[in-house]
């Protein structure tokens, strides 16, 4: 089989990492990559957003099936239009992946199905936002409708934080269309956990759950990034609070999508938050979240290829999906300055960090030339270790991290503390 991959992240890598092990595949494409999948795929530079160039590619290729891991090219249609040049894919229809990229209907969607979530209102003008903030006991969540690079969501802690992020989002344009609309939430306070789940539209397999790490800097300071590490599974999350998931928002939300007549196919990732009053509903993305899938992924037992395909096929019912016992601990390896401005181009040195047992290096934000590696991104590296518990895994991962440099490098020192 030949294998198109669309993305260029750290998800990507782990998802090419595991899709290289199944003997059915021959060749593998990554639209456009990164230094480490380019160890295990042709890289082509075409941007996973340029829909046309990714069609113009399947045409002068022999696709036989494609993955379309990032938000934006599933919002802009990739898997419709794919689908309809005869190439089988994994992941959702424009239509679904509504549930992600755009807040407030995901909100609607909620409210109309009875799934708990935060309460919330939605403004499109800037001074209704304002005054209502105003009003507002703060914490409050300020989001932006949509797609946001993970960067759209400020949690205030009073008016002035709520009135910078509304002034953003609404008036600065920092996430251009994105942000026209904006809801502010009520700010729920509980543990956080992460659920990915394949989903064939009849049948929902939740994965290992998993808590990211979302703030910048130690002890959840500083602004939210796309995520600084992860640990799989989380200590949090019971099977008796999984049991009750289950019942009040997983299936749920399948069924309301079918309902509403977008039948949703591929990762689906639940955001929650376990409140004194159950577990509620913090986000929905489209796909596997990064860096979750690099900490989650690497503890699955079944064929990664084999369940996509039968999630395409509609047979998940039919396919077994098993993770090993154990945990995993994702440390990530960002550029400084990190999200908000750095520099790129530097020289990663990675010692002797790839031979830790258990340890695997995932590229998020690299490039290759002539065998060497270098950073091209804001968040950089990847660095994942599986062990038989957590404080096994933490150890190894933060040994093969501090065995990796570059100019800049930075990372969070607690991720697994809980």
């Amino acid at each position: 089989m030949n294998i198109l991959i669309i993305g260029g992240g750290g998800r990507e890598h782990v998802i090419t990492s595991l899709i290289a092990k199944n003997p059915k595949v021959s060749k593998i494409y990554a639209l456009p990559g990164n230094g480490g999948i380019s160890q295990l795929a042709e890289c082509v530079k075409i941007s996973a957003e340029d829909i046309d160039g990714i069609i113009s590619f399947v045409h002068t290729h022999a696709i036989d099936f494609a993955i379309v891991a990032p938000d934006d090219p599933l919002a802009l249609g990739a898997v419709d239009r794919l689908e309809a040049e005869g190439v089988k894919c994994f992941g959702p229809t424009k239509k679904a992946a509504l549930i992600e990229s755009s807040k407030i209907f995901a909100k609607k969607l909620m409210t109309k199905y009875h799934i708990p979530t935060a309460g919330y209102k939605i403004f499109s003008d800037i001074d209704k936002a304002l005054s209502h903030a105003a009003l507002s006991d703060c914490p409050i969540v300020i989001k932006a409708d949509g797609l946001a690079k993970g960067k759209g969501v400020t949690v205030a802690e009073n008016f002035q934080q709520a009135k910078d992020a509304i002034i953003s989002c609404m008036k600065d344009k920092s996430f251009g269309a994105s942000g026209e609309k904006i809801l502010i939430e009520e700010c729920l306070s509980g543990h956080e956990v992460t659920v990915l789940a394949f989903t064939d539209g009849k049948t929902i397999v939740p994965m290992v759950s998993s808590m990211d790490h979302k703030r910048a800097y130690d002890g959840n300071k500083g602004p939210n990034t796309g995520g600084m590490g992860v640990i799989a599974p989380n200590p949090y999350y019971t099977p008796e609070i999984a049991d009750e998931c289950m019942r009040t928002i997983f299936l749920p939300t399948i069924n309301a999508m079918n309902k509403e007549g977008r039948t949703f196919k591929g990762c689906l990732y639940f955001g929650l938050m376990l409140t004194n009053e159950g577990p509620k509903v913090i986000e929905y993305n489209c796909r596997f979240g990064d860096p979750e899938a690099e900490a989650v992924l690497p503890l699955m037992e079944s064929d990664l290829l084999d369940v996509m395909i039968a999630v395409r096929e509609e047979k998940l019912s039919d396919c077994p999906v098993k993770f090993r016992k154990g945990a995993s601990c994702c440390v990530v390896c960002a550029s400084a300055g990190y999200p908000g401005s750095y520099l790129t181009g530097y020289p990663i040195d990675f010692g002797d960090a790839g031979k830790i047992p258990g340890v695997e290096i995932f590229h998020a934000g690299t490039k290759s030339e002539d065998g060497k590696f270098f950073t091209s991104g804001g968040r950089v590296l990847a660095v994942n270790a599986v062990d038989d518990d957590l404080e096994s895994a933490r150890s190894k991962a933060y040994e093969a991290v501090s065995k990796i440099s570059f100019d800049g490098m930075r990372y969070r020192s607690d991720i697994g503390g809980c």
